[in-house]
């Protein structure tokens, strides 16, 4: 009975909502709803599916190389339970947060809950400041990760230009999802996006066994420590997709039904990692130390450009998946959010892009650094803060008692939860933040060392007269 009730409360607005904008009969609304309008379940595990596998599907190969076949293959499969397990903590205080403040009577039909605002409902303004500066700086810099990747990828198809331009040019382009408005309205992005990284995996799966092993090829393995731990922060960063949890969550009809959806989408997701990356690692081997985008070693093909071209657009989309969440922060903090004009918040979100432009032209170190973002951003925005939070929501026993989700039975209640959020803290801010950032960075620097600041084409090959 209690949970009818929360999902009465829950869902209400939205259905008010749909049926606003739903009452016209006419063919172009019915398009619309079909593309654009999305809501369900089958929307969220897209929208989660296709944010948490884009450009990180051609570094994975790399990672392989630093970590080796069965490493690698273990710190996917543990990271993508982690994740799945934090994804599951942040529905449950979103659900919380929620229902509180809709039993308060309070509207959001034209407000986005965002993951700060849940954490200062439940926990007060310290954990509001800390999760906002976390949340929006990896943000940002994944945004900053898909314009490095979008140049590093068209390269492989146009060479006449040098990577550096190609930014300027789909920074340009990935500041049009101004114009979208929220994650309400990437039904048909999301399926596309996803039906794209599962192309691009199999792509490179089966053209790396047709190709074969190359001649003298090694599969050396962790020969230093910096290199084994950035391999793993790596494949941490890849599994903490899940920093725009709450917004997916928020465009749900039912918000409740996400518990499990993550996870659902992680086991989609490993049977597109794990194949590609070790297909490519078993046939380049050591080679793939200094080459971090597995496109740059396999021959060029027409089914290689059309991989590249359908990860360019993924990228696109990811773009917006990694924007959307500051595009909203900003609008609150200037007082736009609540206003119904698309023209006018698209024109007040223009700003964001120019900073996420600048960096990722800053540092095109496509590879390097995705591993620095995860040991020290990833860490604590998705595995860190989403633990102790729920430690700290229901430590009281009054707190658990009315808890809105109860523990799960299965995992011993409330004491095995308990244990659970507190072996990821401690294995994450120890191995992940700890030795994954000791190794990212000294990464990191050796790239700076290596190429330089504003580096006009990372790892690109002489060309040829």
């Amino acid at each position: 009975m209690a949970s009818e009730k929360v999902e009465t409360v829950i869902a209400g607005n939205y259905l008010e909502m749909e049926e606003e904008d739903g009452d016209s009969k006419s063919a172009r609304s019915k398009l619309s709803k079909l593309f654009w309008h999305g809501g369900s379940v089958y929307d969220a595990w897209f929208s989660c599916a296709s944010n948490q596998v884009a450009q990180v599907l051609l570094t994975l190969p790399y990672s392989f190389s630093q970590l080796r076949m069965l490493s690698g293959i273990i710190f996917q499969l543990f990271y993508g339970l982690m994740g799945s397990w934090t994804a599951y903590l942040i529905s449950v205080l979103y659900v919380e947060y929620r229902t509180r403040k809709e039993r308060e009577r309070v509207d959001f039909r034209n407000h986005v809950i965002q993951w700060f605002e849940v954490l200062d409902g439940l926990l007060g303004k310290y954990w509001r400041n800390v999760g906002l500066f976390f949340n929006c700086t990896f943000l940002l810099f994944g945004s900053v990760i898909q314009l490095i990747a979008c140049a590093s990828n068209i390269y492989y198809i146009n060479d006449n230009l040098d990577k550096r331009t190609w930014t300027y040019i789909f920074g340009a382009c990935c500041a049009t999802t101004v114009f979208i408005p929220s994650f309400h309205n990437y039904r048909i992005w999301s399926f596309l996006g996803l039906m794209m990284t599962t192309y691009t995996a199999w792509y490179l799966t089966i053209a790396s066994l047709i190709h074969g092993q190359v001649e003298g090829v090694k599969h050396s393995g962790p020969t230093k420590l910096v290199l084994y731990f950035t391999g793993a922060t790596n494949i941490l960063y890849t599994f903490g997709g899940h920093a725009v949890t709450v917004e997916i969550m928020h465009a749900m009809w039912k918000p409740q039904k996400f518990k499990l959806i993550y996870l659902m989408a992680t086991l989609y997701v490993l049977t597109l990692t794990l194949p590609s990356a070790a297909a490519v690692y078993w046939a380049f081997g050591d080679m793939l130390l200094t080459h971090s985008n597995a496109f740059s070693l396999l021959p060029r093909t027409g089914f290689r450009d059309i991989a590249v071209i359908l990860m360019l657009i993924h990228q696109f989309i990811t773009f917006g998946f990694a924007c959307t969440p500051l595009y909203f922060v900003w609008e609150k903090f200037i007082g736009v959010h609540e206003t119904k004009s698309l023209a006018k918040r698209a024109m007040a979100r223009v700003p964001v892009v120019i900073p996420i432009w600048f960096l990722a032209i800053v540092f095109p170190f496509f590879g390097p650094i995705n591993s620095t973002v995860g040991s020290l951003l990833v860490s604590f925005t998705v595995y860190i803060i989403p633990a102790l939070a729920h430690i700290a929501t229901f430590a009281s026993a009054s707190a658990r008692e009315n808890a809105v989700e109860r523990a799960p039975s299965c995992l011993g209640g409330w004491v095995g939860v308990y244990s659970m959020n507190v072996f990821v803290v401690v294995w994450v801010l120890l191995v992940g933040f700890g030795l994954g950032g000791w190794a990212s960075m000294v990464n990191f620097v050796r790239q700076i060392d290596t190429f330089g600041l504003f580096a006009k084409c990372y790892q690109c090959s002489p060309h040829k007269p």
